[in-house]
C-alpha cells in the first residue's frame, strides 16, 4: 500500500510495489502485521471518558462499602477539585444492591461537593454540597431525596459540576480520550454532545483539538431540536452535522427510564417518554428541509416506536426521498420489534449501535433479564435481522458507558448472548469501520482503496480466520470460493488483536513502542 499526503495511492501485490521503493519517504515493514482501515467509533462523549480515565472510576468497585473507601480515597487525593468526579458504579452486581445514603456520601466526601454517575450516566448519586449550588433542584422531574437522580434534575446537577471544571482539565480529559481511542486503532470518534450533556464550549473545543492535534478525526453531532432553518444553521455554526446523537426519546434500562410499552419486570412503571411523536416529527422534517441528519437516543420500545411513527409522518410532510437522502440515525435502538426494523429500512435510519452492552448486561442471568424478564430481554440489540432488512450498522462504544475497544466490540456483536442475533465477524468489523463513515455521510471512507483517506491501523494478531460463530447468523459468503478475506479469530477467551500504530489522514497518531 501506497499512501500519498492524506489519502491512499496505491495498492497492489508485494512485487509490483518494487516500483515505488525509491520514490517514498518512508518505508514499513509489517513482519507479518496486519493492516486494517482504522476503526470508526460511532457513539463517544470525549470529555467525561477523559474523565473517567483521570477521576475516580467505580466499574471495578463491587460493593457500596468499596465504592464509599473510593469516594474517601479519591476525596484525599484531589484537595483542590471544586468538585469531586466520579463514574461507573453499578449496584446490579453488589451483595446488598444498595447504592450509598446521601449522608454516606457526605462523610465520605468531607462534605465536599461529589457528582457520582452511574455507569449508563443516565442518573447520578450526589451529596448535600453539591445540591446546594443547584438552586431548586429540589423542585425538578428527577429528583429524589434519598436517591439517584434521574432526568432534569440530574442534567441540572451535572451542568454545576461540569461548570466548575477549567478549560484546561477539560482539555486534558478529551485529549486522554482520544489519545486512548488512537490506541485501540480508532481513527475517528462520533462525538455526542448537545446542551443536557456537555455544553458548546466543550464541543467546538473538543473539535478544535482534534483540528490542530496528531489526533483521531472528530464528528460532533449536537441534540438540539431544529424547527427552524436557523436553528439548522446554528448546528452548523458549532461545527456538528447532524442535529443528532443523544436527543432524548428516553433514558436508560439500567436506571429505568427506558420507555416501555409494558412494565418493568423489577419496577412498577414503564420508564420516562421525553419525546413525544409529534415533536420527532418536526425536529425530522426541518433537519430533512435543511439538509443535515436528524437523530435520537432511543432504547425502549416505547420510545422506539415514538421515533419511527414521528419519522413517517415527518416523511408524509417532506416526502420519503428526502428523509432517506438525509441518513437520519438511531442511537442504541435496543428495543426493536418487526415493525420498528420495517421502518427503520423504510427510512433509511442508520442504527448506531454498541454491542458492549449485550456483553455486559445481556444473557439470562443479566441486568437485561433483571430490568425486563428473560423474554423480553432475549429481543435486545436484533442486529441479525436489522442486517437482513438492510439497515445500516454502525457500531460504537458510547464510552465512557463501555471501553473505546472496536475488537471486543466485533466480538461481541459476533458472538451475541442471544445467538440468533448474531452476525458474522466480518459483517460486524464492516459497521465498525465503513459503517461509522456511511452513518456520517460519506461512502468513500472506511476501506483501503485508492483514494479513500489513509486511516488504518497496524495489528499485532495470530491466524486470520473466516469466521461465523452460529449456523444461524446473518453472514457474507464463507465459502472460501468466495473470497473474503480473513480477520482476526475473535473467539471469546482468546487474545485480542494489539495495535501498532494507527494513521489518520496520513499522520501517524499512536504508535506502540518497541511494538
Amino acid at each position: 500500500m501506497v499512501v500519498q499526503g492524506d489519502r491512499i495511492a496505491w495498492v497492489g501485490s508485494e512485487g509490483a510495489a518494487d516500483s515505488f521503493a525509491e520514490g517514498v519517504s518512508e518505508t514499513v515493514h509489517l513482519d507479518g502485521a496486519l493492516v486494517t482501515p482504522a476503526f470508526t467509533d460511532a457513539h463517544v462523549h470525549s470529555t467525561a471518558t477523559g474523565l473517567a480515565l483521570t477521576g475516580l472510576d467505580l466499574s471495578t468497585v463491587g460493593s457500596r462499602t468499596e465504592a464509599l473507601a473510593a469516594v474517601r480515597e479519591h476525596t484525599v487525593a484531589r484537595p483542590c477539585d471544586r468538585v469531586l468526579l466520579g463514574t461507573g458504579w453499578d449496584t446490579t452486581g453488589w451483595p446488598d444492591r444498595r447504592h450509598p445514603t446521601r449522608r454516606e456520601l457526605d462523610e465520605a466526601a468531607g462534605g465536599r461537593p461529589l457528582y457520582l454517575t452511574r455507569v449508563d450516566v443516565h442518573s447520578a448519586l450526589v451529596s448535600t454540597a453539591l445540591l446546594d449550588l443547584v438552586q431548586g433542584v429540589t423542585e425538578l422531574p428527577g429528583y429524589l431525596p434519598d436517591g439517584p437522580l434521574t432526568g432534569d434534575a440530574h442534567h441540572a446537577v451535572r451542568a454545576a459540576a461540569h461548570a466548575t471544571l477549567t478549560a484546561e482539565q477539560r482539555t486534558e480529559a478529551q485529549r486522554a480520550a482520544l489519545r486512548q481511542a488512537a490506541e485501540a486503532g480508532i481513527g475517528s470518534v462520533h462525538e455526542c454532545a448537545g446542551p443536557t450533556i456537555s455544553g458548546a464550549e466543550d464541543l467546538t473545543g473538543l473539535l478544535r483539538l482534534a483540528r490542530t492535534e496528531a489526533l483521531p478525526r472528530v464528528t460532533g453531532y449536537w441534540a438540539e431540536a431544529v424547527t427552524s432553518a436557523k436553528d439548522a444553521a446554528r448546528i452548523r455554526e458549532l461545527g456538528a452535522v447532524g442535529a443528532a446523537g443523544d436527543l432524548f426519546a428516553d433514558g436508560s434500562l439500567g436506571s429505568h427510564t427506558a420507555h416501555l410499552e409494558s412494565p418493568y419486570a423489577d419496577a412498577g412503571h414503564t420508564g420516562s417518554a421525553l419525546l413525544e411523536a409529534e415533536d420527532i416529527a418536526a425536529h425530522v422534517a426541518s433537519c430533512s428541509e435543511a439538509g443535515i441528519q436528524a437523530g435520537f437516543h432511543a432504547i425502549g420500545d416505547a420510545a422506539l416506536r415514538a421515533v419511527t411513527d414521528g419519522v413517517r409522518a415527518a416523511a408524509e410532510r417532506v416526502g420519503v426521498g428526502r428523509v432517506r437522502a438525509a441518513r437520519h440515525r438511531i442511537e442504541h435502538a435496543e428495543m426493536l420489534d418487526e415493525d420498528a426494523i420495517r421502518a427503520f429500512a423504510e427510512f433509511g435510519l442508520t442504527a448506531s449501535v454498541q454491542p458492549g452492552f449485550d456483553a455486559a448486561w445481556g444473557g439470562d442471568h443479566g441486568m437485561y433479564a433483571e430490568r425486563l424478564g428473560r423474554d423480553r430481554a432475549r429481543t435486545l440489540n436484533p442486529y441479525a435481522a436489522l442486517l437482513r432488512a438492510g439497515v445500516p450498522l454502525a457500531l460504537g462504544s458510547d464510552s465512557p458507558v463501555t471501553p473505546l475497544g472496536p475488537w471486543a466490540a466485533v466480538r461481541a456483536a459476533a458472538f451475541h448472548r442471544t445467538p440468533e442475533h448474531r452476525v458474522s465477524v466480518r459483517a460486524a468489523f464492516t459497521a465498525h469501520t465503513r459503517g461509522g463513515w456511511r452513518a456520517a455521510g460519506q461512502d468513500d471512507a472506511g476501506v483501503l482503496v485508492p483514494g479513500a483517506p489513509a486511516d488504518y491501523a497496524i495489528w499485532r494478531t495470530g491466524e486470520l480466520v473466516v469466521q461465523t460463530p452460529d449456523d444461524r447468523v446473518t453472514n457474507w459468503s464463507t465459502d472460501p470460493r468466495s473470497g473474503t478475506p480473513g480477520l482476526p479469530d475473535l473467539s471469546p477467551g482468546g487474545q485480542l488483536p494489539v495495535c501498532l500504530r494507527t494513521v489518520v489522514g496520513g499522520r501517524t497518531v499512536h504508535a506502540r513502542p518497541n511494538g
